[in-house]
Formats: structure tokens, C-alpha cells, sequence
């Protein structure tokens, strides 16, 4: 009798095979599948984030060149031309005196945080400013909302 009931429950080593085989195909398409979902529902949001804090990163930047720029009229008396633009703050224009810059310590003019240059305009177009630092946003044309759009001085 003992036989047979040997033959017919599995030995312990058969018992210990079966836990240790891993996942099967159903179990890691299961994952997968929560796994996608998740990153569906989570990196929109995400990436709005990261475009706010560049549209933040703008207007910081702006609030630093603000500040330098006053240092520039403080020494020269003016504040470059949109001819001179920001470069102005980084190699001395022609023509200008008690220049005591560089006033940055990049060797050029800085980009906004999607690579491109500040746009810099003096005098300014908008009353009551001495001029204008802009950045046109992710898509580098005027207006636009959300990531694109225009960020300036105030």
C-alpha cells in the first residue's frame, strides 16, 4: 500500500521544481500591459512639468539679465542697443566707454532654456520699459500658451 502511494503524490524535489520554474508567458504580459498603462497615465504629466519649469527657468534667467543689464547702464551710462544686443554684456561694442564688463562669464550672448537666444530689443516696444528680453518659448514664435508661450521682462 505504501507503494502506491509513493507513486502517486509527488516526490518533494518535483514540489520544490515547480515553485522555483518563474513566471509564465500570462503572468509577464499581465505586468507589461499594467506597466504601459501606467506610463500612458503618467508621463503626459510629466512632461507638462518639465515644460512649466522651463517656462519658470525663462523668466529667471529674464530676472538675471535684468539685473545685469543694470550694472551695464550703471558703467556705461545706457543700455546696449538692440543693434549691440546682449552680446554687449559679454564683449565690448565699438565705440562704447567705461566698459567694465564682461558682465557674464559665458563667452556669448546667453540662450534661453530651448537653445535659442534671447530676443533683446532697446529701445523698448512696450511703455514704461527701457527695453525688452523675450523668449518665444518650445516653439519660438510669439504668442502660443502653455510651453510656447512668449515669456518677457516686466
Amino acid at each position: 500500500m505504501s507503494a502506491v502511494i509513493a507513486e502517486t503524490s509527488p516526490a518533494p524535489e518535483m514540489r520544490k521544481r515547480r515553485r522555483e520554474r518563474g513566471f509564465t508567458l500570462l503572468e509577464l504580459l499581465v505586468v507589461i500591459a499594467i506597466l504601459g498603462l501606467l506610463a500612458a497615465l503618467v508621463a503626459p504629466r510629466v512632461m507638462t512639468l518639465f515644460g512649466n519649469a522651463k517656462q519658470k527657468i525663462a523668466q529667471q534667467s529674464i530676472g538675471q539679465l535684468n539685473d545685469v543689464l543694470e550694472f551695464y547702464r550703471l558703467d556705461v551710462g545706457a543700455y546696449p542697443t538692440s543693434d549691440q544686443g546682449l552680446q554687449a554684456l559679454v564683449t565690448q561694442p565699438s565705440g562704447v566707454d567705461n566698459w567694465h564688463g564682461p558682465y557674464l562669464k559665458e563667452a556669448q550672448a546667453p540662450a534661453d532654456p530651448w537653445g535659442r537666444p534671447f530676443q533683446y530689443r532697446s529701445p523698448s516696444s512696450r511703455t514704461g520699459l527701457p527695453y525688452d528680453i523675450c523668449t518665444y518659448g518650445a516653439s519660438g514664435q510669439p504668442g502660443g500658451s502653455g510651453e510656447n508661450a512668449t515669456v518677457c521682462n516686466n
